[in-house]
């Protein structure tokens, strides 16, 4: 019995040394090192190599690259597609990547700190080998993948390589710098492939097109696969509908896809000779689209023969000159609530996005100027006049950003920049500045010091005991000048929101370390990301941090203001918030189960929890209306915004879009701008008709049709008896269609009632829960019931 155990034992020693690498695999008990340049593995076809790639001066990152063009480990232009550690580079003397025998993977800085890992285990010996795909690949003796690099990419996607709702490429920091960068994909919660800019102040989608929706953009939401690859011969696609074919589509070369350091994202094919990368697809033609390409207060502009450039507006300058990112900031200070003190600067045909402080239609331009005039957080005014599009008319737009400056191709509107009156003057002539950006090719150090060993042990310890005690009683120091600091309400701000909630004032490094430093998302939105928490009293919290740190504002305090209020068992309870500089957080209770939509997905929901579900969301939503302290609209009802406890109770959440109105006053409503959903909205919003609490009976009526059929709010097209394909259909129309011809036969109830189901529910709730939905998805707004009337609906079969 031992002659196989020991042949096997041979065969692996001989396999893989233990002392060092081979160029095919790294075996249990191996390591890469950064001092031997031959230290590397290659892939089968020669296409693939990793190992350390130097970044810097004296600073190393372990990478996988491409072979030609002509590269290898200690060149600089080696084209890098993965990278283990972009963020934390290595020195150059001592640092190895080593397997252990229990199937972890390590990479130490100079033998000493750990700076990354892949946490894996494995019961027989591992072995790491690079395929011909780029992919890096750690299994088991038997071939079970315990990690793999397709699964966590950097900026480039190769190939084959599946990218899905876990996946995510961010950019570089800049060119020649491979630390992360500002600009992500990734799958958004709708389903959608999106192109986020995540910069130091603020953060917006800017792929698809933010001005379009997701069906105009030719972007489907309803496909939770959330699945895209890149095939050989050239051709993306993707679950949400979007695909391309490169240019050379068919040809039989390496490719790669990369979201490049400046936001574009961009297809590039090896010319046959194998020395020259060339772009076969790019998503922005022109580069002026990309968010945050040039930060607030400037103005983006793109020449073909110059390329891509930033320029501060009048009266701006840049605020750091080696770093575009950060914008410009202004050189004077403008007056609040003189309006006789300030004047507006034509900037023609330059367009800025988002921020809008309201949409004024039919006004003139003295009318508009008046406005911004008067208003303190207006920076200026788009004012354009749209002859073509219905409605026609004068539009006016005051901001209270100037983000995302350029100016659009056959873009016939005008920017009106506020200024001070005194220096209109010194602009009337002037057009955009041009700031020149200064650029360093210093090459930083690697700043890091390592621990050398001490010749004098008793010495050395006497020194840490005293600098320990000294060390001690200035950390106490601080602690206490720390808590004297936080304890500092006073401010107006702080002291309005802690005496109207009443919650408690964390510290945004608090936060910080409750999340683990923001690791793990457990959901996101166009309001902010949702991390999951725990808090220094061992509770467990989701902590939203808003995305947009100014526009986030307003819908900020209008969700602490509207939750402040509130107090249901049925509605998400808020235990804290942040206001630290700009950082804006809100702590709330965590819920195991998380989002509705997350189980509508899953078998866990039964009839009854479903149904249980259906008359706590009423519950909640009639407490909204008619029984709290002002009247509030949520505008936003959805499954991703109703959340499952552990006990399987609803609580709704998420009022970043709620709309509070006085007592009495809920027949009116001054709501300017759409809110919502697509596929959960009223037609008022986009009737031009008041709106009311009855909005939310219309989305909430949407939830309940999911709630039986399991179907997504948009049915897509519909087939007429002879075959023909005819018009798209919606789910609550298909409702009525079934429900229609439900006493005549036995059918509907397979057609309508969620398969997932099998077959187990009362028939009574069920018909009962349908027809309170089409009440509510009523066209006129007034033949829908409340939702007080909507849970005496739902409970009268029980009650009887």
């Amino acid at each position: 019995m031992a002659t196989p155990l020991m042949l096997l034992v041979l065969l692996l020693a001989f396999s893989c040394p233990p002392s060092s690498s081979s160029s095919d695999a790294l075996c249990a008990g191996s390591s890469l090192s950064v001092e031997k340049k031959g230290d590397v593995l290659v892939s089968p076809s020669g296409t693939f190599s990793a190992g350390f790639h130097p970044v810097g001066n004296n600073a190393y990152s372990f990478s996988i690259w491409f072979n030609k063009p002509s590269c290898n480990a200690t060149a600089s232009n080696c084209t890098i597609v993965w990278m283990a550690n972009r963020d934390q580079l290595v020195n150059g003397r001592g640092s190895k990547l080593s397997l252990s025998t229990s199937g972890n993977l390590v990479l130490k800085d100079a033998g000493q700190i750990l700076v990354w890992e892949t946490r894996t285990a494995s019961k027989s010996l591992p072995k790491l080998k690079l395929d011909d795909g780029g992919n890096l690949i750690l299994s088991s003796l038997e071939g079970h993948i315990l990690w793999q690099s397709y699964d966590s990419p950097t900026d480039t996607l190769l190939p084959l390589q599946p990218f899905n709702e876990s996946s995510k490429l961010i950019s570089s920091r800049s060119q020649g710098s491979y630390s992360s960068g500002y600009f992500q994909l990734y799958f958004d919660t709708d389903n959608v492939l999106c192109l986020v800019y995540k910069g130091p102040e603020f953060s917006s989608v800017y792929w698809p097109s933010p001005w379009l929706l997701r069906w105009e953009a030719g972007r489907s939401t309803f496909n939770n696969s959330k699945i895209a690859v890149l095939d050989t011969l050239g051709k993306f696609t993707s679950t949400d509908n979007f695909t391309f074919l490169s240019a050379d589509y068919g040809s039989k070369v390496s490719r790669l896809l990369k979201v490049d350091f400046d936001g574009n994202i961009r297809l590039y094919s090896l010319k046959e000779n194998g020395e020259t990368w060339v772009v076969s697809w790019q998503a922005f033609p022109q580069p002026c689209m990309v968010h945050g390409c040039c930060g607030p207060n400037s103005i983006c502009i793109y020449s073909p023969n110059f390329g891509r450039k930033c320029d501060c507006i009048p009266g701006y300058k840049m605020k750091n000159n080696s770093d575009w990112s950060l914008g410009c900031e202004p050189k004077f200070l403008l007056p609040c609530n003189r309006p006789d003190q300030v004047g507006f600067l034509k900037l023609r045909h330059v367009e800025f996005y988002g921020y809008d402080l309201d949409m004024f239609p039919n006004v003139t331009l003295e009318d508009c100027k008046n406005k911004c005039s008067k208003l303190c957080d207006c920076k200026g005014f788009q004012f354009r006049f749209i002859k073509v599009h219905e409605p026609a008319g004068t539009y006016c737009y005051p901001k209270t950003q100037l983000l995302n400056g350029h100016r659009p191709p056959n873009f016939i509107a005008d920017f009106y920049l506020k200024v001070p009156k005194a220096t209109l003057s010194l602009y009337n002539n002037a057009t955009v500045q041009h700031s020149k950006l200064q650029c360093s090719n210093k090459v930083q150090t690697l700043e890091r010091t390592y621990s050398k060993k001490p010749e004098n042990e008793p010495l050395k310890f006497a020194l840490w005991a005293v600098c320990s005690v000294g060390g001690l009683e200035f950390v106490v120091f601080l602690v206490w000048c720390f808590l004297i600091r936080n304890n500092d309400d006073t401010s107006p701000m702080a002291g309005k929101l802690l005496a109207a909630t009443g919650f408690r004032k964390f510290t945004y490094a608090e936060l910080k370390k409750a999340t683990n430093s923001f690791s793990q998302e457990i959901g996101r939105g166009g309001g902010g990301i949702v991390f999951k928490a725990t808090l220094s009293d061992g509770r467990v919290a989701a902590i939203k941090t808003l995305t947009d740190a100014n526009q986030g504002e307003a819908e900020f305090l209008a969700e602490v203001n509207t939750i402040g209020k509130l107090n249901h068992m049925n509605l998400i309870e808020m235990w804290g918030l942040c206001t630290e500089g700009k950082h804006r957080l809100l702590v709330y209770e965590y819920m195991e189960h998380g989002s509705l939509a997350k189980n509508l997905s899953l078998k866990a929901l039964d009839w009854k929890k479903r149904f249980d579900i259906a008359v706590g969301t009423a519950r909640g939503l009639a407490y909204l209306h008619e029984e709290c302290l002002e009247w509030v609209l949520h505008c936003d009802i959805k499954p991703h915004n109703i959340l499952i406890d552990s006990k399987f109770q609803p609580k709704v959440s998420d009022f970043g879009l709620s709309w509070l109105l006085n007592r009495g006053d809920v027949k009116r409503s001054n709501i300017s701008r759409i809110r919502g959903t697509r596929g959960y909205m009223a037609p008022e919003w986009v009737s031009n008709l008041p709106i009311t609490s009855k909005v939310d009976v219309y989305s909430y009526g949407i939830v309940l049709l999911e709630l039986v059929t399991g179907r997504s709010p948009a049915m897509g097209t519909a087939v007429t008896d002879d075959g023909s394909p005819k018009e798209k259909t919606t789910l609550a129309a298909w409702g009525r269609e079934n429900m229609a011809s439900a006493g005549e036969t036995e059918t509907w109830k397979h057609e309508i009632i969620d398969p997932k189901l099998e077959g187990i529910y009362d028939e009574a709730e069920v018909l009962n829960l349908i027809t309170v939905a089409l009440q509510c998805v009523q066209e006129d707004k007034d033949a829908r019931p409340t939702m007080s009337e909507v849970v005496e609906m739902l409970l009268r079969n029980e009650n009887h």
